[in-house]
């Protein structure tokens, strides 16, 4: 039996769960950053007399880092582990948040937005691949959906910030982002305390340090390793390495890889879904305390509306969970879509308080649904030289669409109304829904289960 034959027989250990909660808490962190900004435009608008297009700016540019780190962060989470960019990230955009605090002007909290974008951009696909590579397979995908439903859990702990901090006063907006920095105390954690990709460190030859990380997930489990009669020392095992690492592969050709005739239609149908989602969920849940307060509800009231529809997230990730192994990713992900695409058109046409909070929580229960089984599914489609890289990618070409929306919907908001929006929102959600369907589903098998051979890397041109 491989090595990686002995990590995927494995139980949910302790291991497993420790790794799960300590990427989990890093994206609830994440997640805690994003929602706190859609309470602080509302504040800031009233205090700074933003116009919409400086509002979309700012909401914006936080949206473009994010497509640059996580396309960056993948690269680098190929090249140099997963490990060591998911606590690099979590620092950057954790010193920044908090930095945020203390800005006068636009022209500065638009700066330290993009920089927060960089790191929280970079971190979620890194976070998910590095989690994916080592969960069992049998339940690979409803580990990945508990992972993102930390999400859930940082924007309900955002909503409660913002209704009891960032309403508190003129600087209660201020106060808010400092609690934001958390996340660069909690980079010291997640780097010297969680292990790194036993299939990454076995690509770059590091095979002592892939056993024992492997033999520590065994004993978690009450599982003897198999005898090895002469394991290499330390300086043996290094000499190794030096000589039977392959070259790193350059990124150009990484990215050429995610484009090779094998794997192109899969490409190109993730691209779409996460673009799609992208544009719906950040039109509607950044706006939604804003779009609330526009239309005649008082700040106390969006905020209170807000967390009520965000704690619909956690049954619609409880329900993904379970069905991402009992209908497989790709059909759960397209059902999820389908239902978010009627949520957002309900909550376009509600008029009353309770036809909004009742279309909310729908669209909180499918969109974050979907959420999960898209990140369970995606770095199942690629194989380990390139998990970062088309994990990363797909995230990058996502946040673009995370950049537009933010820009379009005060505008359109303005000179079309709410139902069109959220009309628009809910069209960009069937066509995931149909490029959903076009993904490969490898629910029960091995990550690395791939035909390698047509799908070789390119090799560079003259």
């Amino acid at each position: 039996m491989t090595r990686l034959d002995r990590l995927d027989a494995l139980p949910f250990t302790r291991e497993h769960r420790k790794l799960l909660y300590g990427s989990g808490v890093g994206w609830a962190l994440d997640a805690m950053d994003v929602g706190l900004f859609s309470f602080v435009i509302v504040a800031l608008t009233q205090q700074w007399k933003l116009e919409s297009g400086e509002q979309g700016i700012i909401a914006s540019v936080g949206f473009l880092g994010m497509a640059i780190g996580a396309s960056v962060g993948g690269l680098l989470a190929d090249r140099f582990g997963r490990r060591q960019v998911f606590a690099i990230t979590l620092l950057i955009f954790g010193l920044a948040t908090g930095a945020s605090a203390l800005v006068w002007s636009v022209g500065a909290l638009i700066a330290l937005r993009f920089l927060v974008g960089l790191g929280l951009g970079a971190e979620l696909p890194v976070a998910s691949t590095l989690v994916s590579e080592f969960a069992p397979p049998r339940i690979r995908g409803r580990i990945i959906v508990l992972l993102e439903a930390f999400w859930a859990v940082g924007w309900i702990a955002a909503a409660v910030i913002g209704y009891f901090v960032v309403k508190a006063g003129d600087d209660g907006w201020r106060w808010a982002l400092l609690i934001g920095a958390v996340p660069a105390i909690y980079a010291a954690v997640i780097r010297f305390g969680m292990p790194e990709s036993v299939r990454f460190l076995q690509s770059r030859g590091k095979n002592l340090q892939a056993e024992n990380t492997v033999r520590r997930f065994e004993r978690s489990a009450g599982i003897d390793a198999p005898h090895l009669n002469a394991l290499p020392t330390a300086a043996e095992s290094d000499a190794a390495e030096t000589t039977t690492v392959e070259p790193a592969v350059p990124a150009r050709e990484r990215l050429a890889a995610l484009f090779a005739p094998v794997r192109r239609g899969q490409t190109i149908a993730l691209w779409t879904v996460w673009f799609c989602v992208n544009f719906s969920y950040y039109g509607a849940f950044v706006w939604i305390p804003t779009l609330l307060v526009n239309s005649g509800f008082s700040l106390v009231q969006s905020f209170t509306y807000t967390l009520i529809i965000t704690l619909a997230q956690l049954p619609g990730y409880a329900a993904s969970a379970y069905l991402v192994e009992k209908w497989g990713r790709n059909r759960t992900l397209a059902i999820f879509l389908i239902g978010s695409a009627i949520a957002a058109t309900l909550f376009g046409l509600a008029t009353v308080e309770w036809q909004i909070i009742a279309a909310g929580m729908l669209l909180s229960f499918f969109n974050l649904g979907a959420w999960g089984a898209l990140y369970a599914i995606t770095p199942e489609l690629y194989p380990t030289k390139l998990r970062g890289t088309g994990a990363g990618w797909a995230a990058g070409f996502g946040r673009i669409a995370s950049i537009i929306a933010p820009l379009i919907v005060p505008t359109l908001a303005k000179t079309a109304g709410l139902p069109t929006v959220f009309i628009v929102l809910a069209t960009a959600f069937v066509i995931a829904a149909i490029a959903a369907f076009q993904l490969h589903d490898r629910r029960g098998q091995s990550i690395d289960d791939f035909a390698e051979e047509p799908a070789q890397v390119p090799a560079p041109t003259a």
